[in-house]
């Protein structure tokens, strides 16, 4: 693993794993599968509403470092944007797959390592093992000057997940994280009332 330095001297992987739109169903599951695989920078956020879950997959794989560490803090709380989720035909670009060629690397991992060689940390997402694994395997190669140069002429100069100045894509992201936060809050009051009910059938 390689890492960047943060401005208090905390040293932080740069690469990780993101949660983003893993359902709550898989997402115990997918985060133990990358701890297993050698990550240990997971991303969430409260709008995820998966934290429970990523909470739970630490909690089991972790538990007894932290409790020879006697630690329950969190090193670092990153505030980010999705870095485009090879939107665009990203993954198809016949540039970066002749790159990826050379290397025999897969394109999403010459992407991981363009971003990682500029000093970019990056958090891939994938519900699927084998892909966590390829994501990782990214320390063993490294792009020349030239195919760096080439891959960056490939900028478009504009966000592929979507333009902050636009206000129908703003008002889009906003609505999708309060319906998601609906549905969130709409699952515990039915755990909730399973509860209550199970407990009345008990009595």
């Amino acid at each position: 693993m390689e890492y960047v330095t943060l401005n208090n001297g905390v040293k932080m992987p740069i690469l990780g794993y993101g949660v983003y739109q893993v359902t709550k169903d898989e997402c115990e599951r997918c985060v133990l599968d990358v701890l297993e695989a050698g990550y240990r920078s997971i991303d969430t956020a409260q709008s995820y509403f998966n934290e429970e879950e990523v909470g739970s997959a630490i909690e089991k794989s972790v538990e007894e470092s932290m409790r020879k560490l006697k630690t329950d803090y969190l090193d670092l709380v990153l505030l980010h944007q999705p870095f485009g989720e090879g939107r665009g035909g990203t993954f198809d670009n016949p540039v970066i797959a002749k790159i990826a060629e050379k290397y025999q690397k897969t394109p999403a991992q010459v992407m991981l390592r363009w971003h990682i060689q500029r000093g970019i940390v990056v958090i891939p997402k994938s519900t699927h093992k084998e892909r966590m694994e390829e994501n990782i395997n990214v320390f063993d190669f490294e792009l020349t000057k030239e195919d760096m140069e080439t891959i960056a002429t490939l900028d478009k100069a504009e966000s592929a997940f979507f333009s902050h100045q636009d206000p129908n894509m703003v008002e889009w992201f906003v609505n999708m994280v309060e319906e998601r936060k609906h549905q969130h809050d709409s699952s515990k009051r039915t755990i909730s009332r399973n509860g209550i009910s199970m407990l009345s059938n008990v009595n």
